[in-house]
């Protein structure tokens, strides 16, 4: 299922994509009045959007505004350093390698729509990062890696927004992941029973049609099964908590010379099986 969060002229209602169509599963009578807390109800809540889905009115998807398809999570958690060539682009950059994952934090504060704009702030070194998003659907609590991806409720397209000379003012890198815009998601929820195998999905972001960065998600140095263990080694994941798992080579900070993006230039970033999500620089 294709699960998303779209504005209509009462408010935010949770909608079924199917093709080029949204089902209004609000109007339709779900029982569940945020994401949020159908992602919490787990099995139970899919089985409800099942059982209205069939009364559910149909609107064209390109007559609806599609919002970010969670609200605020309690944590968005992001991992760095994730794809063999970004590691080197890092390298270049004097960024020192670690011994373990390299975990930093997203604000919530930043999370905006799958088409929204990105508003730049005070960076003058605005950057983009394609990444396939994880949802937690289950709460998960030193979940060994055999385990983890039964802990998952599904994917979304995510871009790592980033302000590069904000980003190491702490060595945390949370100030520059974290400004407001600077976590444009979507387009929708994809859950994981839909997803074969999230360690097989190509990945792209393209810059005013320019291909910047392509890879797929085999290649990542820690799975995301890995990730999952990782972190719930430390602290407990819950139910509707986001995980960015990294982004793969061809940044703007990492080009010679750097090239970072302007008012005007239109991001996009694609996962195969997802979707896409498009965002212009304010």
């Amino acid at each position: 299922m294709k699960l998303a969060r779209f504005a209509v002229g009462d408010g935010v209602h949770l909608g079924l994509v199917d093709g080029d169509r949204m089902y209004d599963l609000t109007a339709a009578g779900l029982p569940f009045a945020t994401m949020l807390a159908l992602v919490e109800a787990g099995e139970a809540g899919l089985d409800a959007v099942r059982k209205v889905a069939g009364n559910a009115p149909a609107t064209p998807l390109a007559q609806v505004t599609l919002l970010a398809p969670i609200e605020k999570p309690g944590k968005y958690l992001a991992i760095g350093m994730n794809y063999q060539k970004h590691l080197e682009e890092a390298d270049k950059l004097g960024v020192a390698r670690a011994k373990h994952q390299v975990w930093f934090n997203k604000q919530t504060t930043c999370l905006s729509g799958p088409f929204d704009a990105i508003e730049a702030g005070v960076t003058e070194k605005l950057d983009y990062e394609v990444e396939l998003g994880v949802v937690i659907g289950r709460r998960a609590k030193g979940v060994a890696p055999q385990d983890a991806l039964a802990h998952i409720f599904g994917y979304f397209v995510a871009n790592d927004v980033s302000a590069r000379d904000w980003q190491f003012h702490s060595p945390t890198f949370t100030m520059g992941k974290s400004f407001d815009t600077h976590g444009p998601i979507g387009p929708w929820i994809v859950t994981a029973d839909e997803i074969a195998d999230p360690q097989a999905l190509d990945l792209r972001c393209l810059v005013n049609g320019e291909v910047r960065q392509a890879n797929n998600t085999a290649n990542m140095l820690h799975r995301i099964d890995a990730q999952i263990s990782y972190l719930s080694t430390a602290f407990t994941l819950e139910p509707g908590d986001l995980i960015a798992t990294g982004t793969p080579e061809g940044v703007g900070v990492g080009m010679e010379p750097p090239t970072f993006l302007k008012s005007g230039d239109v991001v996009r970033c694609e996962v195969e099986g997802i979707g896409i999500i498009e965002n212009r620089v304010a």
